[in-house]
């Protein structure tokens, strides 16, 4: 297990409960690094939406948790968000709660000479993925997705 997975699984056991308390969902936590500085992140959500005021809650608990733990080693900003309208799809109950809507999905290598697609999402499992492009069924591998995301419509 890298240094990485290491922080994003102690950082999400730790903030599960303060998200459980608040009757929230953790969506994700993820630990990168941008532009030289390293951030850890934690997306919360709930029904109807999450607000500032629900991030600045979370983000002061999870904060005192971090400074009493001090388990990550380098300097690092701390920040609590909504995963956003185009949220990616990651976790099973993602999956689960986005059968039926419009996805958008980016492959790492070309498919019939196109990178992106964009479709309603049929079906799903651990090797792969399913949309409906356009009345035409397209059958993509989990590993071929380097990305998968709510599409946002306006």
């Amino acid at each position: 297990m890298s240094r990485r997975e290491e922080y994003e699984q102690k950082a999400e056991a730790m903030l599960q409960p303060i998200v459980d308390a608040n009757g929230f969902e953790l969506v994700d936590v993820e630990y990168v690094k941008e532009a030289g500085t390293w951030y850890l992140r934690g997306y919360i959500d709930k029904t109807g939406g999450i607000t500032v005021n629900d991030c600045e809650t979370v983000s002061r608990a999870f904060s005192d948790r971090l400074d009493e733990e001090d388990f990550i080693e380098d300097s690092y900003i701390m920040e609590i968000s909504s995963p956003g309208l185009d949220r990616p799809l990651k976790k099973e109950k993602d999956f689960a709660r986005s059968i039926g809507k419009l996805v958008e999905i980016r492959t790492y290598r070309p498919v019939e000479k196109q990178k992106e697609f964009c479709g309603t999402l049929t079906a799903y499992d651990n090797n792969s993925v399913i949309i409906d492009e356009d009345g035409k069924e397209r059958s993509f591998d989990r590993k071929e997705i380097a990305l998968i995301r709510l599409a946002v419509e306006f």
